[in-house]
Parts: C-alpha cells; sequence; structure tokens
C-alpha cells in the first residue's frame, strides 16, 4: 500500500507518518522544506524519539519525499496512491486545495478506478469535510461527481503532543513525541475497504471524539499556557506544576466536560479519569513545550468552532457553568507575542475599535451578558 502525506514537519513525522510506517505502508512526505526532502530522500530513514516511563528511539522507514511545489510530482503520486493524510495545518489547507483538484481530476482522467481515501490529520473539527469543500470550489459540479465516485473524504480526530526537540546532529530529521497518541478516525466516510493500519482507531460517532479532545485536551493545553506565560515560565510543564494554575486548568476542563456528559451521556467517572490523563501528560517531564508555542494563533483559537467558543457555546446552549471558559476567552484576547502576526492584528484591533467589537469579530459570540463579562474582566 502506499500513502501520500502532506506536511514533514514534527506531526508529520513524529505521529501519522510513523503509524502508517510502521503498518507496512510506504509514506511519500510531500513538503517545501527542500533540506529536509533531501535529508529523507537520502537516509531514506528517521528517529522518532518517544518520552515517557519507557523512553526509547523507533525508526521509520520505507519513506521518499517529494516538493509540494512541484505540481506535476503530486499530481503523479496522487493519480496512483492508496491513501492520502495531511498534516499541514487548518490555514494550509485551503492553499493546497486547489492543486489537490487539479491532481484528482487527472486521477479521474487516467482511468484509475481505484478507491482514494483523503483524511485531513489536523487540529480543526471535521477537517477533512472543509478540505473538500475547498477542493470543490476548484472543480465542476460534474467534476466534483466523478471524484465522489472513488474518492472518500474521511474525517479524524487527531491526539499526540509533538513539541520542538534539539537538533540530533547525526539524525537530523529526527523527532520527538510523548508516548501517547490517538487518531480516531470515522469509518462511515470510507470508499473501499477501510486501510488496516496499527494505532488507527474507528468509530461510527466521530463528533463525540473530536469534541472530548477538543474540549480537553486543547482548551485545557491553552488555558495551561496562557497561565504559563502570565505566571513567566518557559514550559507547559512548569506551568502544570504551580498548583493554583493545575487547579484552574482542571476546572477549565471540568466545565467543557459537563458539555460532553449532557450531549454524549459521557460516563462522569471516566471523563474525570481522561481529565487525569491530560494533566499527567502535561506534566511529562521529558517534553519541552513552549508556552508560546501552545499559545499562539489567538484569533484562531478564538473562532466559533474552537477550544474556546466551541465549549463555552455548549454551556450555554444548556445552562452549565462557564466563568473559567469566559477567563480563557479574555486570556486569548489579552495574548500578546510580537512573533505572531495573528497575536499583533487582534491587539491593534482591540486598539482601534475595543474589546466589546473584538469578541463580536472573532468569536461570533452574540449573548450580550457573556460579551460583557468578556469585557469586564479584560479591562
Amino acid at each position: 500500500m502506499n500513502a501520500l502525506h502532506f506536511g514533514a514537519g514534527n506531526i508529520g513525522r513524529g505521529f501519522i507518518g510513523k503509524l502508517l510506517s510502521d503498518s507496512g505502508v510506504f509514506v511519500t512526505f510531500a513538503d517545501i522544506n527542500q533540506t529536509q526532502i533531501d535529508q529523507i530522500n537520502q537516509n531514506k530513514q528517521y528517529g522518532v524519539k518517544i518520552v515517557g516511563d519507557a523512553s526509547r528511539v523507533e525508526m521509520v522507514k520505507n519513506i521518499a519525499a517529494i516538493n509540494s511545489k512541484d505540481e506535476a510530482a503530486v499530481i503523479e503520486q496522487v493519480k496512483t496512491v492508496d491513501l492520502i493524510t495531511t498534516a499541514v495545518g487548518p490555514n494550509v489547507l485551503g492553499f493546497i486545495a486547489p492543486l489537490f483538484a487539479k491532481a484528482l481530476v487527472a486521477r479521474v482522467e487516467s482511468g484509475n478506478t481505484q478507491p482514494l481515501n483523503i483524511i485531513a490529520c489536523e487540529n480543526m473539527v471535521r477537517g477533512t469535510t472543509f478540505f473538500k469543500g475547498k477542493i470543490f470550489e476548484n472543480l465542476t459540479a460534474e467534476q466534483q461527481a466523478e471524484v465522489e465516485k472513488t474518492v472518500g473524504f474521511v474525517d479524524s480526530a487527531v491526539d499526540r503532543i509533538v513539541p520542538p526537540a534539539e537538533l540530533n546532529e547525526n539524525d537530523p530529521i529526527e523527532v520527538t513525541v510523548e508516548e501517547f497518541s490517538e487518531w480516531i478516525v470515522d469509518k462511515t466516510q470510507f470508499k473501499g475497504s477501510i486501510p488496516d493500519i496499527k494505532g488507527m482507531e474507528l468509530t461510527d460517532n466521530l463528533m463525540a471524539f473530536v469534541e472530548r479532545k477538543l474540549f480537553t485536551l486543547n482548551t485545557g493545553h491553552l488555558i495551561c499556557a496562557y497561565l504559563g506565560k502570565q505566571s513567566g515560565v518557559q514550559w507547559i510543564k512548569e506551568a502544570i506544576a504551580i498548583d493554583k494554575i493545575k487547579a484552574q486548568v482542571k476546572a477549565t476542563m471540568e466545565e467543557s466536560g459537563a458539555v460532553l456528559i449532557k450531549r454524549y451521556g459521557f460516563d462522569e467517572a471516566a471523563h474525570a479519569a481522561y481529565i487525569e490523563k491530560i494533566l499527567k501528560r502535561f506534566a511529562n517531564p521529558y517534553l519541552n513545550d513552549d508556552v508560546n508555542r501552545v499559545g499562539r494563533e489567538p484569533i484562531r483559537k478564538l473562532s466559533p468552532n474552537d477550544r474556546l467558543i466551541k465549549p463555552l457555546s455548549g454551556t450555554l446552549e444548556y445552562g452549565l457553568p462557564h466563568s473559567n471558559l469566559v477567563n480563557g476567552v479574555v486570556m486569548a484576547l489579552q495574548y500578546r507575542n510580537e512573533e505572531d502576526p495573528q497575536a499583533v492584528e487582534l491587539s491593534q484591533f482591540i486598539a482601534n475599535h475595543g474589546v466589546a467589537a473584538a469578541v463580536e469579530k472573532y468569536t461570533g459570540l452574540t449573548d450580550q451578558a457573556v460579551i460583557a463579562k468578556v469585557v469586564g474582566l479584560y479591562q
């Protein structure tokens, strides 16, 4: 089996690419980093350093790489592969969609009628469905119908902390990851037979797991980053070691968890145990996870379907407490980082138009009482 994976960054190499390779899939990475591409093609392997109670290095083999700017090379891959995955970041999906549209048309025109499944492994809700929409914007109705016959667009939820790590000069593309990983896919969306990939879990209720991860890991991670930044520490593990921060992170995850319990019928004790597992992951002493890395791109993180507003909207829907989530929104609005274009844009907008206008523009919130709370706390 052959797969094309878009994005040879830390998540691509340390998580999805590794799971595919471990299952005997030949993986071709597509990326714009030519140095990395050359290293993959030259070494034909790289190490994944798994850090935790039993740290070890595992090798990833059966790999090659192409430059994603090389349109002809990408199209040739898409015409023949069995599976396509991405780990490029939500913002990049829209940029690569026109190329994917062209490549999928080329596949159809080549006469290849074998099923092809595309899985966007991104930190977003229904990322593949979003990607499909962007691709289809570049296709005629007739082309869309032809693509639909053989191409499955499979949504997924991914969870693994993969922070930047010190360069290993003997293996410059080695990547460091935590021991925990979770890749859950919607089994109802595949075309043809579902590939047998070790570590890929199948479900017919994906949104429950997408939101569990988003409302717990992502929400808690972000709150921990903002509180850590306010406390002057660099790493997530340092932040979560501060009792006051740990308590606030846990309280926020309990607020968002109450939405999950109401919406999906999650067992309260099981979800409490899941929260404890997340807190333990944040405290992993072997992971250097920078608070600015986790806190970056506040505009994306304040969007209606992301880790602050989506659970907050859920609390409004079910009439549940939300003071900690409101405080998270305030901290996102207050996040300052001159090297982060979104943080700069957000602070400039607030300076020019005020906090209430920023809340309405970036979050989509309409509840005036909540907006007033945010404004009051911000000031």
